[in-house]
């Protein structure tokens, strides 16, 4: 396993082969009014709204979305499994107490969480790294990797923690096991483990750093462009917006033109929703009825192309509130 400090043209790889091994047996196939949600509800954004601290409807088993990606989080944050020729990639680590069900699910597609080799944070919020030192615990030679502004974030959440404080999710149950800074990652990494390469952007406007990264995913063999996107949101008024409108335009352009992947944080995008009423679930419902010969639902170049000009539209008006003293925050 190496890191490289340049950029490096990755060879595109093919989708994987997606099995969804099953939803929560109280919400499959449901598009809303089940289990005490709303009516008006998808699945994912109860997962987010409604049902947000029912622990147990957040254990969603785990999906074999590619050759070589899986869905291993609960229905709240993402967590993605890239299972590599050299250990094992996860991508976040969700929290309290829902951090045993990753370890479970990475388990229940026939792999060894002692095997993880990297744990990328995609930013310095607690939803998405407070499961890192749990799983750190189960893979001691796992390298925690994020970028110089999230591991910033990360330590003063503990360290207002320890002093009781609070820390940036005052809200959160259990800060979880606290860990030490480790990797740091910057743009234009390129992280190879195994046969798998996995390059390393600064996209900030959800914080100042946020990490997103590019890798190559397998649908039976025939390779597409994936990019994880690490805060699909604008927070912090006008520094924030503008730097996330940069961020997106960015994206738009020719350096990302062939992204064929969205692979997100959430599976429901509270900022901007995906059009579908929810970026894994819904998909991944439409994957498992998938026959042969059909597209794969989760390579949807045109629809991603779609959300970023809403996202464009959006963040321009979210800077021009800001500027006026009216944007509303945002919780992405």
């Amino acid at each position: 396993m190496k890191i490289t400090h340049r950029p490096v043209t990755v060879v595109l790889g093919g989708l994987l082969s997606v099995a969804l091994l099953q939803t929560p047996g109280s919400a499959q196939g449901r598009q809303g009014g089940q289990a005490g949600a709303p009516a008006n509800e998808t699945l994912s954004q109860s997962y987010r709204g409604s049902k947000a601290r029912d622990w147990e409807f957040q254990k969603v088993a785990p999906i074999k979305v590619f050759d070589n990606l899986y869905y291993v989080g609960p229905g709240n944050v993402s967590v993605w499994l890239i299972p590599t020729t050299d250990g094992l990639v996860v991508f976040d680590s969700t929290q309290e107490p829902l951090v045993d069900h990753v370890l479970d699910s990475i388990r229940k597609v026939g792999f060894d969480p002692k095997n993880i080799r990297y744990i990328f944070l995609t930013h310095g919020h607690l939803d998405h790294f407070g499961g890192a030192g749990k799983l750190k615990q189960a893979a001691p030679a796992a390298r925690i990797a994020t970028l110089e502004e999230d591991w910033q974030l990360i330590e003063t959440f503990y360290k207002n923690a320890a002093s009781g404080r609070g820390g940036n999710n005052p809200n959160a149950r259990d800060p979880g096991i606290p860990f030490t800074r480790d990797l740091v990652i910057k743009e234009g990494d390129v992280i190879t483990v195994g046969k798998t390469q996995i390059k390393v952007y600064k996209l900030p406007g959800h914080t100042a750093g946020s990490p997103s990264f590019t890798f190559t995913v397998f649908d039976n063999g025939r390779p597409h462009k994936a990019l994880i996107f690490g805060g699909p949101g604008q927070r912090n008024g006008v520094e924030g917006g503008t730097q996330f409108l940069e961020s997106i335009r960015r994206l738009k352009g020719k350096e990302f033109a062939d992204v064929e992947v969205p692979v997100h944080v959430h599976s429901w995008l509270t900022t901007y929703p995906d059009e579908r009423g929810g970026t894994v679930f819904e998909p991944a419902m439409q994957l498992a009825k998938r026959q042969a010969g059909q597209p794969h639902p989760f390579v949807i170049p045109d629809m991603w192309k779609k959300w970023l000009d809403r996202a464009e539209a959006g963040t321009i008006k979210y800077v021009e509130e800001a500027k006026a003293g009216k944007a509303a925050p945002v919780s992405n």
